[in-house]
């Protein structure tokens, strides 16, 4: 993340423990609607066996790759993120 090789400073530690949160916070997010979506309606309503076990094994098993995903992907964006050179500063770029 930091440019010059040296230790990184109190705003880039802060600004990745904020990604951090971020990126832990959205994938628990996302990965509940997916759970519940799948094996919601094996809960609510009345499905032949197969499918009710289907969708229970499904819904976590979903979930759990979708937390995996949409965490590394947040964390890979931002990595790739260009920061401005200069704290409250945008790049010339933009």
């Amino acid at each position: 993340m930091t440019v010059h090789g040296g230790r990184r400073t109190q705003a880039e530690r802060d600004a990745i423990t904020v990604e951090i949160g971020y990126a832990l916070y959205s994938a628990t997010f996302a990965a509940a609607v997916v759970l519940g979506a799948v094996t919601g309606p094996a809960l609510l309503f009345d499905l032949p066996e197969i499918v009710e076990a289907t969708l229970s094994y499904a819904g976590p098993v979903l979930a759990t790759a979708l937390f995996a995903v949409r965490t590394v992907t947040v964390l890979v964006r931002f990595r790739r993120a260009v920061q401005p050179s200069q704290p409250g500063r945008t790049s010339p770029d933009s």
